[in-house]
């Protein structure tokens, strides 16, 4: 998605403006990838979701606009604009959309 981010290159701006939603669907961009980890945004329209799993990464979900329900270990979080859930490697969570929501999910490889 050209939304004015190029891998590898600095840019500034805000976060929310770099993704784009998709009716009925999850609009994605990366902003950096490398083996140690990235950033990459979402933006999840009403109802959308992504299923639990677990991964090999300490994560950060930041919500940039809207609100989500992020489920940690079974333990539901209403995570706001502005707020942030941190997910442990290797433990369970699942994130659903109540409404329109933009995330930024910055996943780092845990040691």
């Amino acid at each position: 998605m050209a939304c004015g981010v190029v891998l590898g290159e600095s840019w500034s701006g805000a976060l929310a403006d770099q993704v784009q939603y998709v009716s009925d669907g999850v609009g994605t961009a990366d902003l950096m990838k490398n083996g140690s980890g990235g950033v990459t945004l979402f933006a999840f329209d009403v109802g959308q979701s992504l299923p639990e799993s677990t991964a090999p990464f300490d994560a950060m979900v930041t919500v940039l606009e809207g609100q989500a329900e992020v489920t940690v270990e079974g333990e539901k979080h209403c995570v706001k604009a502005g707020e942030a859930v941190l997910i442990p490697s290797h433990r369970p969570h699942a994130l659903s959309a109540p409404e329109r929501v933009k995330i930024a999910l910055t996943l780092l490889r845990a040691s």
